[in-house]
């Protein structure tokens, strides 16, 4: 086989995902689009009592209950402060379905493994990774990040039997 047929099946076997970028202050962040189900403006959220911080509250989609993360918040950056330009992400992940208030939906992007590059260790071993990889397109970094890591998990409750 040739140099050229093998970079091009090089090329071809590598693995490109396309994401959706999204604004979170003057950060930029990206999420896979195959765990998009759609886009929407922002409506006014009813609170939930007892909620983590990072929970926006409830909104009425389509006669379903759809909790809102608060996408920034739950990074550990400052809250969102809703705008009319700000937008809901409605994911989906191992059954879950729920929204991701964004300041700005930015673009598609395409990104190959090789585009990757690791997260710079914080030297905090128990901090969540929410983002799983960084890529830099056009002098930006983009922080790639992990569903399974952003979606909150329900508390394991312990319960002790009488001895």
């Amino acid at each position: 086989m040739s140099k050229h047929a093998q970079d091009a099946a090089a090329r071809q076997s590598e693995r490109a995902d396309q994401l959706l970028s999204v604004r979170l202050g003057d950060q930029e962040f990206a999420l896979n689009i195959m765990d998009i189900r759609e886009i929407r403006g922002w409506i006014a959220s009813t609170p939930l009592p007892h909620a983590p911080d990072y929970i926006r509250g409830m909104i009425n989609l389509r006669g379903q209950a759809l909790a809102i993360v608060d996408l920034a918040r739950r990074l550990g950056l400052p809250a969102s402060v809703p705008t009319p330009a700000s937008v809901v992400v409605v994911v989906e992940w191992e059954e879950k379905t729920l929204g991701l208030l964004v300041d700005a939906v930015s673009d598609i992007i395409t990104v190959t493994d090789a585009m990757r590059q690791p997260t710079p260790d914080t030297g905090d071993a128990t901090a969540p990774t929410y983002v799983e990889s960084l890529v830099m397109i056009d002098q930006s970094i983009i922080g790639i990040l992990s569903l399974s890591a952003v979606i909150p998990r329900p508390q394991m409750q312990l319960t002790f039997e009488d001895a």
